[in-house]
C-alpha cells in the first residue's frame, strides 16, 4: 500500500508503517502505447505514482506504437483516459501539467529496424532533457506476437544489453502475459528472451500478484503466530480459490478463440494463488528467497495422467442466459468466435500438493466467464472438531431450514472488495446452547482510511526499485505450463465430444464442476 506522510499522520492503523524509498531515474519506453491497457492501466498507475511522491524527480516516459502522434496529442490523449478511467485519482490541472512534461511519443514500427533507431535516437535526447541516466525500461504492451521480434531489435540497436549477476539490473523489460501458448512456446520465449536480458532483468508482470489481498498473504501467515501452527494438512481440510466473472470476452473473441480459459486464467494468475498459499516461509525477504519457495511449491503439484484427465479437470462454455436481469448472448454468438467452437469459458481443477505440509489436502480452483457474480477469492477450510459436542445446537436459517455446525473458513477476499473474513461458532444469546455462525471481517477500505493502490502502481514501482518479488520467474512459468499440459492436449484433442454450451450465464458453471468436487466430499461455497 502506497503511503504518504499525511496518511502516517492522520490514521493511527498506520503508525510504524515505512515511507517507500525513492527509485532511480529512469526513461520507459511503452510498446504498443495506443493500446487500451497503456490508457486504462499503464498511465494512470504512474500518474497515481507521481501524485504520491513515488517516482524520482529525472524521469521520462516514452510511448511508441505506429500510430502517427505529436507528443501534445499524445498528452492529451492520455489525459483524457485518466480522467476517465482513474476517476478515483485526485486529479488536479496543476499536477497534471507538471507530469505530462515526462510524457512523449515516437511513432516507430518494431517490426523493423528503423523503427529501433528512432526510438535509440529519442531515448538519447530524453537522456539529456531529463537526466534518466540511461536507465531503461521497456514495456511491452503488444500483442505476444511481438514479443521475439522486439526483443531481438533491442539487441541489433544496441539498446538491450545483459546484465551480469551482481550488476544494477539495467536495461529492464516487462513482459505481459501470456508468456507463451503452451510449455513448447514459453521455453522458446525464455530462450530468444535470455539471448539478450539476464534473468535478474526480465518482469513477468501478473497483476494478480499486485493486490493488497494477494501481498497480504505472506504478511497473514508469516507475521501472525496463530494462522501458520494450522496451515497444513493436520488441520485444513480442502481449500478454494474461485475467480468468477459476470462479463463475457467483452469483444476479445478472436484472442479467446487461441486462449481458452485454462490458459488465460489458471496457468498463470490461479496457479500463483497457489503457490502463496502453499509455500513454506522464505528465509527472508530477499527477492529470490520467495520466489524459491513458490517455485518449490509449484513442483510439488501432483502430475494430472493423462488417462485421469476427466477426474481432476471439467470445462465448460457458456450458453446464453441472464445477468443481472438482461439477456446476454452464449459464447458462440459472441464478435470473432466460431459458431462452432469448443473452446472452454469456465474451467474448474482438484489438484494436490505432494509435501509433508499439504499431503492429502485437496485444492479446488474455478474459473468462469458469465456466472453468476463477480468475485474472487481464497477460502481455506479448516477440519471440523474431532468430537461435535453441540451436535444438536444447529443453526436456524432465514428461510426456516438449519444446517449442522459448520467448520471454521477463513476468506481471503480479492476482489471487488479486499479484505479477509473468519468464520466461527458462537453462542445465541438465551437460554440454550444455540449456535450461530459468524463472520469477523476486515475491508482494507475501512480499516486504513486510505485510497490503496492498484496492482499495477504497486508492480511498476516494485520494477522501478529493482524488486522482482512479486513478478513470474522462469522456473515458475515453465512448471505451470508442464502442470496443465496434459489438460491441454486432452481438451485439445478433437475427438474427445463436448456438450458445450453446458452452462447458462448467469449461473456458476457446468453440474460437472460440482460432482468433481462432490467426489472427495465437499462442496462450492455459496457466494
Amino acid at each position: 500500500m502506497v503511503t504518504t506522510e499525511s496518511a502516517l499522520a492522520k490514521n493511527p492503523l498506520l503508525e510504524g508503517m515505512r515511507l517507500e524509498k525513492r527509485a532511480s531515474p529512469f526513461a520507459m519506453v511503452i510498446l504498443g502505447a495506443h493500446g487500451d491497457l497503456t490508457k486504462r492501466k499503464l498511465i494512470p498507475a504512474l500518474y497515481a505514482l507521481y501524485l504520491e511522491d513515488l517516482l524520482p524527480k529525472d524521469f521520462a516516459i516514452l510511448g511508441s506504437s505506429r500510430t502517427k502522434m505529436t507528443d501534445d496529442e499524445f498528452r492529451a490523449v492520455m489525459k483524457d483516459s485518466v480522467q476517465k478511467y482513474a476517476s478515483d485519482l485526485n486529479f488536479q490541472e496543476a499536477s497534471w501539467g507538471e507530469f505530462a512534461k515526462s510524457l512523449h511519443y515516437s511513432a516507430a514500427d518494431v517490426t523493423k529496424p528503423d523503427g529501433f533507431n528512432v526510438l535509440s535516437g529519442r531515448l538519447q535526447e530524453l537522456k539529456e532533457e531529463h537526466a534518466t541516466q540511461g536507465n531503461h525500461i521497456f514495456y511491452l504492451s503488444t500483442a505476444p506476437s511481438l514479443y521475439t521480434p522486439i526483443v531481438k531489435g533491442l539487441a541489433s540497436s544496441g539498446l538491450a544489453t545483459k546484465a551480469k549477476r551482481g550488476q544494477a539490473p539495467w536495461p529492464r523489460i516487462i513482459v505481459e502475459k501470456p508468456f507463451g501458448h503452451d510449455l513448447k512456446s514459453s521455453i522458446a520465449l525464455d530462450e530468444e528472451i535470455h539471448e539478450v536480458f539476464s534473468e535478474h532483468q526480465v518482469y513477468r508482470i501478473d497483476h494478480y500478484l499486485g493486490k493488497e489481498t494477494v501481498q497480504n498473504i505472506m504478511v497473514l501467515r508469516f507475521a501472525n503466530g496463530i494462522f501458520e501452527p494450522l496451515w497444513n494438512q493436520k488441520h485444513v481440510d480442502h481449500v478454494q480459490i474461485t475467480n468468477a466473472e459476470t462479463l463475457g470476452v467483452e469483444g476479445r473473441g478472436s484472442y479467446y478463440e487461441e486462449a481458452g480459459n485454462l490458459r488465460d486464467m489458471v496457468q498463470n494468475h490461479l496457479l500463483q494463488l497457489v503457490s502463496l498459499v502453499g509455500m513454506e516461509p522464505p528465509i527472508s525477504l530477499d527477492p529470490e528467497a520467495t520466489r524459491d519457495e513458490k517455485a518449490k511449491v509449484l513442483k510439488c503439484l501432483r502430475p494430472i495422467d493423462p488417462s485421469e484427465v476427466d477426474d481432476y479437470a471439467v470445462r465448460g462454455q457458456y450458453g446464453p442466459g441472464y445477468i443481472l436481469g438482461q439477456s446476454v448472448p452464449g459464447y458462440r454468438e459472441e464478435d470473432g468466435v466460431s459458431n462452432q467452437s469448443n473452446v472452454e469459458t469456465f474451467t474448474a481443477l482438484k489438484l494436490f500438493i505432494d509435501n509433508w505440509r499439504w499431503a492429502g489436502v485437496p485444492f479446488y480452483i474455478r474459473s468462469g466467464k458469465r456466472l453468476a457474480k463477480s468475485i474472487t477469492e481464497i477460502a481455506i477450510h479448516f477440519k471440523s472438531p474431532p468430537h461435535r459436542l453441540f451436535s444438536e445446537s444447529i443453526d436456524t436459517l432465514t428461510d426456516g431450514k438449519t444446517e449442522g455446525l459448520m467448520p471454521n473458513v477463513l476468506v481471503l477476499q480479492i476482489q471487488p472488495e479486499e479484505g479477509i473474513s473468519l468464520k466461527f461458532a458462537t453462542k445465541q444469546p438465551g437460554q440454550t446452547n444455540q449456535l450461530r455462525h459468524l463472520n469477523m471481517d476486515f475491508k482494507y477500505g475501512t480499516a486504513f482510511g486510505v485510497r490503496s493502490a492498484t496492482a499495477y502502481e504497486r508492480l511498476i514501482h516494485d520494477c522501478l526499485m529493482g524488486d522482482p518479488s512479486l513478478f513470474s520467474r522462469t522456473d515458475q512459468v515453465e512448471v505451470c505450463w508442464n502442470f496443465i499440459s496434459p489438460v491441454l492436449e486432452a481438451w485439445s484433442d478433437k475427438s474427445r465430444k463436448t456438450d458445450f454450451p453446458n452452462y447458462a450465464a448467469g449461473s456458476w458453471g457446468p453440474a460437472a464442476s460440482d460432482d468433481l468436487i462432490a467426489s472427495t466430499g465437499h462442496a462450492w461455497r455459496r457466494l
